[in-house]
């Protein structure tokens, strides 16, 4: 009796799947930029766990259909994040306007911390300022036990927030594209690339969809402070496995 309910629940779940599948039509599209030509990339159909590959032309064919969240990346632009319509669905072409990875984003310095140049008038000036031993004092109180915390360490909670306000520069950027965008960019200063292509086994422009795809998890968010730079690590491997499952898209 209990072979015949599970080979049932085995029959339905399969039946659920492919009528998902069913209600998604292939969804052709272009993505662009104004200034160069997008080479190569990927994009990823969150909802029904697929990617495909974007060729030469900026093409790409995925599977579709409105409200699936689909992940766009690619080397030299910046990744993007798209909530269909049923209108994106209709068209005959849907183009993907992607930008160039934003310069400013280099320009945050990161050298045994994060600096800063800020507001005058303002203390934050003073937090950020490194202050070390002498004859007669120091910065830190040593007769106390130590709280755990790495010394000279890189607050990535800083990082986190200072990026979110380089990326705020520009009046039509949205939140959750900050904070995904910001996530990414903690994430590459607090591992090494070493950790994305050998211990995850990555390629190199699969990273930032990695990253992306990581990000649009909601529970990404919690891991912003130093000491649960283990917690981020279990995040991050766990993550990879399902997107190694991810199935490849061809038309």
């Amino acid at each position: 009796m209990k072979t015949n309910i599970g080979i049932v629940v085995l029959v339905l779940f399969f039946q659920v799947c492919f009528a998902q599948n069913e209600s998604r039509k292939p969804l052709h599209g272009q993505v662009v930029n104004d200034s160069l030509t997008l080479e190569s990339g990927y994009v990823l159909n969150v909802s029904a766990r697929t990617r495909t590959f974007i060729n030469s032309n900026g093409l790409f064919d995925i599977l579709a259909k409105p409200k699936d969240t689909l992940l766009f990346s690619s080397l030299a632009f910046l990744s993007k994040k798209i909530i269909l319509t049923e209108k994106n669905c209709n068209e005959k072409l849907f183009l993907v306007q992607m930008d160039l990875v934003n310069n400013e984003l280099k320009e945050v310095v990161v050298a045994n911390g994060l600096k800063i140049n800020s507001l005058a008038g303002g203390s934050q000036q003073f937090v950020d300022r490194r202050y070390f031993d002498d004859e007669k004092s120091s910065p830190k109180n040593r007769t106390m036990a130590s709280d755990g915390t790495i010394e000279n360490g890189m607050d990535f909670v800083r990082i986190f927030k200072d990026l979110k306000k380089i990326l705020r520069k520009k009046e039509d950027v949205k939140e959750e594209f900050v904070s995904d965008v910001a996530f990414s960019e903690y994430v590459k200063v607090n591992f090494s690339p070493s950790f994305f292509t050998k211990d995850l086994s990555l390629k190199e422009d699969e990273m930032e969809l990695f990253l992306l795809y990581c990000s649009n998890d909601l529970n990404s968010k919690k891991f912003l402070k130093p000491e649960e730079r283990f917690m981020l690590m279990d995040f991050l491997i766990s993550k990879n496995k399902d997107f190694k499952k991810l199935s490849i898209f061809e038309k």
